[in-house]
């Protein structure tokens, strides 16, 4: 217990600095790091301090921290170092919040301690067990595929992005062409790795189960959507007139 106390201090005190520095940048956007940073870390103190197959533990924190690290790193180019500004779900709740914000936003920054926190236990049933199977190497292969899905998507929108003639344009290339959140979708498809290894122990489905929540209900699609046809108007609307709004699809005929 002493080593756990010790790790959930740590968490919370990089959640209390990232929260000071924006403070003074007015911009929100570490929060999202923030949780990666912690389920990545979450990850490989499960593995040292659960019991099972050694190599179970080490494959399954390797996979969940290279996936963790590569999203956040990806999110500190995108949100942090963009220059574009606060991202809009978090400048919303800054006008809305006011004088209030600085108490709310550390409540926020907290909050991501269990929200990561929620995300290690399936990671952790998926550690319990004998030694490696065939199960386990499905896993790595629906890891694969999801990573390499996500890094595309999130590549392809940078490059998007980065294009001054797209702006106020819709991103409809590539894995966007099938889906306006396919980055969403390869990051559920991702937790359900651990599903896999676990060979579908109860607490495994936790994972697939709470980011299907928090994608469609909580910070993700809705809001996103919210946003994309207040800033994007007409051919947004379009765009969800022709395309999946999740699962990778062909667009529908004469909508596109």
């Amino acid at each position: 217990m002493g080593a756990v106390a010790v790790i959930s201090a740590a968490g919370i005190a990089m959640l209390v600095g990232l929260w000071a520095v924006q403070l003074r940048t007015r911009d929100a956007a570490t929060i999202d790091v923030g949780w990666t940073m912690l389920v990545a870390a979450g990850a490989v103190a499960a593995a040292a301090l659960s019991e099972g197959d050694p190599a179970r533990r080490a494959l399954v924190a390797g996979l969940a921290a290279a996936w963790a690290l590569r999203l956040g790193l990806y999110l500190v180019r995108d949100r942090v170092l963009s220059g574009r500004g606060e991202d809009g779900r978090y400048r919303a709740l800054r006008e809305r919040w006011g004088e209030a914000a600085p108490r709310n936003f550390l409540l926020l920054y907290l909050a991501q301690a269990v929200v990561a926190a929620l995300f290690v236990v399936p990671l952790w049933a998926a550690m319990q067990g004998s030694p490696l199977d065939g199960w386990a190497a499905a896993g790595v292969l629906v890891w694969l595929v999801a990573v390499g899905g996500e890094w595309l998507a999130d590549r392809k929108l940078a490059r998007f992005r980065a294009d001054p003639a797209n702006r106020g344009a819709v991103c409809r290339s590539g894995l966007w062409k099938y889906s306006r959140h396919p980055n969403y979708f390869f990051e559920w498809v991702h937790w359900w790795v651990y599903v896999l290894i676990g060979r579908a122990a109860p607490l495994t489905l936790l994972g697939p189960l709470a980011m299907l929540l928090f994608l469609f209900r909580v910070t993700g699609i809705p809001y996103t959507e919210r946003q994309a046809v207040k800033t994007r108007g007409d051919a947004y609307r379009a765009y969800q007139a022709s395309t999946s709004a999740f699962v990778p699809w062909p667009p529908r005929k004469g909508r596109t």
